[in-house]
Formats: structure tokens, sequence, C-alpha cells
């Protein structure tokens, strides 16, 4: 109470460990935290007050014992704050934060920090952050590998279309064998560029662009480039391609065939990319007897027909009209309820 801590600290070993805490508490209640944090024994205790002294070293060896995720996301908080990235990159990781993590990387400017969230992500099967950090560090072919591990076809399908035509031949033929479990009809109707080159105007253009872009998606720029790079919407890639050729900068390699396409699951009928005439998978042909229809012999061109089948047509003729007569009574009846129907109807003039 009278703040002489030296009297304290002698008397302090003398004080059984359990009733320690109790001093401590007692000491943070009259604002002597720092020596609140030396008294007291019990982890949940001195890591709160360590939190509150800003006191990152004990907080860091206390979070490393206690193995607590909540533990490590109010260190990281505290670690930002006091502008420590590395530790808070630490705290982040061992909380599994993942979009924490996303957002310092990125804030930081830190390649390794991204290339590392992308594979621990990965390996966590946090495939959204995983493909957003590839995506970042422009390492495309790890983003489609994404896709296409994440049974994600279709979209690695339209991804490699959009950024790596060469492996669009190869994604199609797992999309085929995926659908064709599902539809055989639809699976076929998915067309390879490889072997359907008019449904693709400009892929050869595109793959020679491809190439062309390696070199770019190789290089790394600082942060501060950013303002003198241009944007992608305010380029042309497939121009500046031909204007490389033109000058003789750039000169396309055509890929040798891969190997492992070989052994691609592939289904035995090629694309059909045609439109069916039938109206749906599996209908049969028109024919009058799917409908139920007669047959009829027909007599030859110019021949009469019989008596006897002209009195039975007479016959027949007169049975349906004697059928269709309709009483004079029933038909009065008739136009009287129609008449009251009209009675009863509402006046909206």
């Amino acid at each position: 109470m009278r703040g002489d801590f030296e009297t304290a600290d002698s008397i302090l070993p003398t004080v059984p460990s359990h009733y320690r805490t109790r001093v401590a508490h007692f000491l943070e209640k009259q604002g002597f935290k720092q020596q609140a944090l030396a008294v007291s024994t019990d982890p949940e205790h001195r890591f709160e007050l360590a939190l509150q002294l800003g006191d990152l070293t004990v907080a860091h060896s206390i979070a490393k014992e206690a193995l607590s995720i909540q533990k490590w996301k109010q260190l990281s908080e505290l670690a930002i704050s006091k502008g420590q990235l590395d530790l808070a990159q630490e705290c982040l990781h061992e909380a599994q934060d993942y979009g924490g993590l996303l957002l310092l990387a990125t804030s930081a400017g830190n390649a390794d920090m991204v290339r590392k969230l992308g594979d621990s992500s990965d390996a966590a099967g946090k495939n959204n952050v995983a493909f957003l950090s590839y995506m970042l560090l422009g390492d495309l072919d790890k983003c489609l590998e994404l896709l296409i591990a994440s049974d994600r076809l279709p979209e690695a399908a339209f991804f490699a279309r959009t950024y790596l035509p060469s492996q669009v031949s190869r994604v199609v033929q797992l999309w085929r064998a995926q659908l064709s479990k599902l539809n055989a009809k639809a699976g076929q109707s998915l067309a390879d560029p490889a072997a359907y080159e008019n449904l693709f105007p400009g892929f050869n253009e595109t793959l020679r662009t491809e190439q062309y872009l390696v070199a770019e998606r190789a290089r790394s720029l600082p942060a501060k480039a950013f303002p003198q790079v241009p944007l992608s919407a305010e380029r042309n890639a497939v121009q500046e391609m031909k204007a490389a050729e033109e000058s003789g900068s750039f000169v396309y390699v055509p890929p040798t065939p891969a190997e492992s396409t070989d052994d691609l699951p592939s289904t035995t009928t090629e694309p059909v990319v045609k439109p069916s005439t039938t109206d749906s998978v599996g209908a049969k042909p028109f024919t009058t007897e799917s409908l139920g229809a007669k047959t009829f012999a027909t007599d030859p061109v110019g021949a009469k027909p019989s008596a006897t089948s002209l009195l039975d047509d007479d016959d027949e003729l007169e049975s349906e009209l004697n059928n269709m007569k309709i009483s004079e009574d029933n038909f009065q009846d008739s136009v009287d309820e129609l008449n009251d129907d009209d009675d009863d109807d509402l006046d909206l003039s």
C-alpha cells in the first residue's frame, strides 16, 4: 500500500505459492500490474497481465506452452499493433488464421509469406485462400492443379481457356470422362480444340501468347512499381505477341506432346458438335406406330369405291348423326340456364 516494493520483495519468498495468485490479484486492483505479473503463478492470469502490459516476450512464452488458438490470436493482434510483423506472422500461422495471414502478407508485400500461405492453406484444405495466394503470385499452373484436385473441372476448363490454353485439351479430357459417367451424350458434346480447331477461332494465337507471357509472369516486381504497370484490361496481349514476332524478339516454340497425356482417361467416341435431330436423349425416331396410328391399305390410284363400301359409309354416317341429336326441350333448358347466368353477372359499367 505504501509502495515499498523492496520490503515486499523481501517478504514475498515467505508467502506460500498457493497464496501468490491472490496477492497478484490484489496488486492488480491497486494498479500495480507489473508487480502482479511477477508475483502471479496462474498462466491465464499472467497471460492477461502480459497483454495489458504489452509484454510480448512473456505472452509469447505462455502461448507456446498453452498451445491455445485463442491465445495466438490475441497475441497476433498485439504484435500487429506494435509493428512486430514477424511475430504476428508466427502467431497467425499457429492460430490457423489464413484470412488474417493473407491480409498481413499482401499488406506487407511479402511474396515469400504469400507463397508459404498458399502451401500451408493448400495442405489444410483451404482452397479459396490457396487459390487466391497462387493467383497473386502469378502461379497459374498451381491454380489450375488446385481446381483439378478439388474436382472443379468445369472451372478448370474455363480457367485454362483464359490463362493456359495449352492445358485445355488435358482438362477437357478429364471433364469429358467425369461428365460421361452421368450423361454419356453430354460428355461427348465437349469439344477439344485440338480436334475441332474450327470451333475455337484464334486459338493458335492464344497458344503463342501464353508462351510469350511466361517470362513476364516469372518476373517479380516490387509493390512500388504498381503505378507504372498497365492494367490487364488496358492491354492486348495478342497484339503485343504479334509485334514481338514481327520484331524478332519472340519466336514461338511448339511444345512437345506430354507423355502423361497418354494415360489420361478419354471416351471412345469423338465429341458431337452438330445439333441433335431428336428432341431428347434416347428419343426414338418418329413413326406412326409410335403414336398408336393404324396403317391402311389404299386402293390403286383411280380405282372406284365398291357399292358395298358406300352403303357401309352411309350407315355409319346416319348412326353418328342420330347420336348427335339434341332434343328441343334439352336445348331450351340449356339456353335458359345461360340467360340466368348472365343476369347474375356484376354490372361494372
